[in-house]
């Protein structure tokens, strides 16, 4: 299973990778023109050009580092909010029921509506304002999965023990629930990060302001979608890295959340701090 799931991530792997040094491995500047417009691949243009005559694959090197970094902050971003909440809310049944309601606001409103209210009433935030759309829209459903794990944890011996024997919150949080999330953890991480590449291209797409940069994969589909037929690949290629990461992050997350029926629980084998302070009592065995 283990094979599997990295056979799966690889092709992200290569495309962050390229992504990332995209820049360093392009032979001329993203704006040179090298030829007319939607020209078909040649020697010069091995992948053509775009509608003003620039080559397709250099503007596909510069254009996915920064899409792909922004998606990243904005998955750690949410995936750590959500899972402090979401633990709280497993802890104290009231913070639940307003995440709970929060969420259930969120997945009404659609996600592409809220980018559009905030980017558009505030255009001079850029990648700040993604940022804050991601957290309003992502974390109520991501707290929620993660309110859902914790609660097994929360009601096991050692954290009543914990509470019983006056722990505060953030060492219950921090120290005894969170430890035992990590395989939760990993799995909204991945899926964060899919939903980040989302947030982001949806934003570049819809010309809304984003300091990505000119060559950006999503405004590369827009601007050269008038010139499909004519160079296929100026929109075929960003669409792919875009999909490639989407789904290669996708079917990892899911490979790594189906462990198979006779996987055992990493929390369950765990023994907190507090955990040697517990009455046989709470353990069982009285």
């Amino acid at each position: 299973m283990t094979k599997i799931r990295l056979l799966t991530v690889v092709p992200a792997l290569l495309v962050v990778v390229a992504a990332a040094l995209g820049p360093t491995l392009a032979t001329r500047p993203a704006e040179q023109a090298v030829g007319i417009p939607f020209a078909r691949p040649g020697a010069d243009a091995p992948l053509g050009t775009d509608r003003i005559g620039r080559d397709v694959l250099t503007q596909l090197l510069y254009g996915g580092w920064g899409l792909l970094l922004l998606a990243a902050v904005i998955a750690v971003a949410v995936t750590a909010l959500a899972c402090v909440l979401g633990t709280i809310a497993a802890l104290r049944p009231r913070v639940g029921a307003v995440i709970e309601g929060a969420a259930d606001f969120a997945i009404l409103l659609p996600a592409v509506l809220g980018i559009l209210l905030v980017l558009t009433s505030w255009p001079d935030a850029g990648v700040y304002g993604l940022i804050v759309v991601a957290l309003l829209f992502g974390t109520p459903y991501c707290a929620r999965v993660f309110a859902a794990a914790a609660a097994g944890v929360a009601a096991s011996g050692y954290v009543e023990a914990a509470q019983a024997s006056g722990e505060t919150l953030p060492h219950l949080v921090f120290r005894e629930v969170i430890p035992n999330l990590r395989e939760v953890l990993a799995a909204q991480l991945g899926l964060r990060f899919v939903e980040g590449v989302y947030v982001v291209s949806t934003a570049s797409f819809l010309q809304l302001p984003t300091t990505l940069g000119a060559s950006n994969w999503a405004v590369m589909v827009r601007e050269n979608a008038s010139g499909m037929l004519l160079n296929p690949w100026s929109v075929l290629a960003p669409s792919l890295a875009i999909a490639v990461v989407a789904v290669s992050v996708n079917v990892a997350v899911t490979s790594f959340e189906h462990r198979g029926p006779g996987a055992p629980r990493r929390w369950a084998t765990r023994r907190p701090r507090s955990a040697d302070a517990i009455p046989d009592v709470l353990e069982g065995r009285g």
